[in-house]
């Protein structure tokens, strides 16, 4: 399956990935940089001030609980 959203460009090494799922912590934190902007999209949320004006938020606890998801599915990743 082609992804849509990222070209070819901007798809992760397959020796990151690789690495990654064997706990290479150099290589989860590029995993974590890669969908750094994605996870901060899934984080952002949609506050009301007193005026009934929206405000975007970053929930940070939100923010971290989906790096730790990523992580734990990178670890439990099976290639080949």
């Amino acid at each position: 399956m082609k992804a849509t959203s990222r070209n070819e460009n901007q798809l992760l090494p397959y020796e990151t990935i690789e690495a990654a799922t064997r706990g290479d912590i150099t290589a989860i934190n590029s995993v974590l940089a890669h969908f750094d902007g994605d996870i901060a999209t899934l984080a952002t949320r949609t506050l009301y001030d007193e005026h009934g004006c929206p405000c975007q938020y970053l929930d940070p606890e939100l923010k971290r609980r989906l790096e730790t998801k990523l992580i734990v599915r990178v670890l439990k990743f099976k290639l080949g």
